[in-house]
This record gives C-alpha cells, sequence and structure tokens, in this order.
C-alpha cells in the first residue's frame, strides 16, 4: 500500500522511449523530482511525496530502464542530455511552464544540466548528494579503480558484503563492474546500497532499494554506464550558468559522493549548503523530516521572494 496514490499517471512519448510519469496534488507552484540512477526508480521519493503534495503539486517520472517506463538498450536514450529531454516533455505534457527541481545523486547531473539550459523553466534546484562531477582534482582511488576494472571479469577473491580493508580500500569495488551486474545484480546491490546506508539501523532502507534494483536489468545499467554524458568541464559550465536558487543537502558521512562535491557546487551556482550530521548518501529516506521540511522551506522562501517581485 502507497501513503499517497497518485492523482494523475502516464507516459510520454519521448522519440519512441515511453516515460512513465506521476502527478501528486494540484497546489502550485510544482515540484519535478527527478529520477536518479537507473538502479532503483521513482519509488525512492515514497517519503517526500505525500509530505509535499499537501502543499504543492508533484510530478516524477521513472528513468528509461526501471519502474514503468521503457527498457531501452540504446546508450543514447540514457544519460544527461536524453534526460534533458524527458524533462522537458515530461513538464509540457503536465502543462507546467516553470518548477523547482529536486534531485538526488545522479539526478542532481539532470538537474544542474536542465536548469542551466533552460533557465525560463527553473524556478528553483535543490539538490541531494549531488553527483555532479565538478571537481578539478579527478576521480578518486576508488573511481580510478572502478574505470580500470569495470570491463574486466571480476576477481571473486577480492568481493565481500562488508569490505576487508574498510571503506577506504578501492578493491573491494570490484562488483562495480559490467559483467558482474550481469551475474548477480541482487548481490551488487546489497553491497552498494549498503554503503549507501552507514546509518544503524537502516535494513528497510536498503530492502527497498535492492527490491527495486531488481526491477531492471544488469544489461540496462551496462547500457547506461555507455551513454554520452558530460565531462567535468561540461558541468563546471553548466554550474556557473545556473541563475535560479539552489539549495544544497549532504551527509557528514556519505561515503559514495563526498560532501566536497557539493562544497565546490555550492561555490559555482551561489547555493545554501544543508549538512546533516551522521546521514549517509540517501537521508531522504532515514531522515525524511529534515529533508523535506528543508525542501518546503526553500521553495516557501523563493516562492515568496518571487511574488514579491512580481
Amino acid at each position: 500500500m502507497r501513503a499517497r496514490e497518485p492523482d494523475r499517471l502516464g507516459h510520454v512519448d519521448c522519440d519512441g522511449v515511453q516515460i512513465s510519469y506521476e502527478v501528486h496534488g494540484e497546489g502550485e507552484p510544482t515540484l519535478l523530482l527527478l529520477p536518479t540512477w537507473t538502479i532503483i526508480h521513482s519509488r525512492f521519493w515514497k517519503l517526500q511525496v505525500p509530505y509535499l503534495a499537501r502543499h504543492f503539486r508533484v510530478i516524477t517520472y521513472d528513468s528509461p530502464g526501471n519502474g514503468r517506463s521503457d527498457r531501452p538498450l540504446d546508450p543514447d536514450t540514457h544519460g544527461v542530455y536524453a534526460h534533458l529531454r524527458y524533462t522537458q516533455q515530461v513538464l509540457d505534457e503536465v502543462g507546467v511552464e516553470a518548477a523547482f527541481l529536486v534531485g538526488l545523486s545522479q539526478g542532481g547531473q539532470f538537474g544542474v544540466s536542465f536548469v542551466a539550459e533552460n533557465p525560463d523553466r527553473a524556478r528553483g534546484l535543490a539538490l541531494i548528494g549531488a553527483a555532479v562531477p565538478v571537481l578539478q582534482t579527478g576521480p578518486s582511488e576508488r573511481g580510478r579503480y572502478i574505470m580500470e576494472h569495470f570491463e574486466k571479469p571480476y576477481p571473486p577473491q577480492t568481493l565481500s558484503a562488508v569490505p576487508k580493508g574498510g571503506r577506504d580500500d578501492p578493491g573491494d569495488w570490484a562488483k562495480y563492474n559490467r559483467r558482474y551486474w550481469l551475474d548477480d545484480l541482487e548481490d551488487f546491490a546489497w553491497f552498494f546500497f549498503g554503503h549507501c546506508f552507514p546509518e544503524p539501523h537502516s535494513t528497510k532502507q536498503i530492502e527497498d532499494c535492492v527490491a527495486w534494483t531488481l526491477e531492471t536489468t544488469g544489461e540496462s545499467l551496462g547500457v547506461e554506464w555507455d551513454a554520452p554524458n558530460g565531462d567535468i568541464e561540461a558541468y563546471r559550465d553548466w554550474a556557473s550558468r545556473v541563475e535560479c536558487p539552489v539549495l544544497l543537502i549532504h551527509g557528514s558521512d556519505d561515503y559514495i559522493v563526498p560532501i566536497g562535491v557539493s562544497e565546490e557546487l555550492a561555490r559555482l551556482t551561489a547555493a545554501e549548503l544543508v549538512t546533516i550530521e551522521g546521514a549517509g548518501h540517501i537521508p531522504l529516506a532515514r531522515d525524511p523530516v529534515k529533508v523535506n521540511l528543508a525542501i518546503k522551506d526553500f521553495v516557501d522562501r523563493v516562492a515568496e521572494v518571487g511574488a514579491v517581485a512580481r
């Protein structure tokens, strides 16, 4: 049972790809809760939609490859450039001229690029654990390890649900591997989301994410990996062109995306940065009250300033 059923749901055809969307509530302004990595679908917003829809109109949509959207195997139907089209067409379908965009992790890439390319359609941008590659230091040791081993046969002797060398041992990320996704996606999901939730007593949140992972396939994740995406300079350029107000929320114990990413993104966008102490990569699932109130306060403040300006 869902805490709140959608008031409207449907699909929009984007160059032959069916993208599913839901609309909750009727209030203004409108919030578009963006998808994140295809490994989970839009139900990850389940603790935000019921609360926010009491105050605003809320839209969600599923990335291709999961949820009720199509499962295309063309890399061009995935990635940031495809989501520029999907976001625009979902807003058009629902009849929304401008919205507040909210994103988690990879959804930060979709949000930053969209508001930079479509400033007239963005009233504000709120990002949580934003996985936006803006640091000029290049990939971390873990990132370099993943890039080096992603296409290689995975070495089973390095794999364990609990990292042998601690969370800073890049070798434990051998499961972040195209072949392992095909062979044992469920085990990868347990490993990955175990790292997303360092908070004690996160069993239910991890179980939810593993279940949502099993609604996609390792093949879909591999195709998404091959999608055309911007490089660091492209994202820094997009970030520097963001004109709307920006709120960044980041967990102090986020092991997936270091808080330094949000600190640099805040510098580039003149954003407000809120740190949630002790939180991991997905605080909206473990500390939804703080996240929900932060989003609502941000939207209310921006909307009030806009109303005065008019």
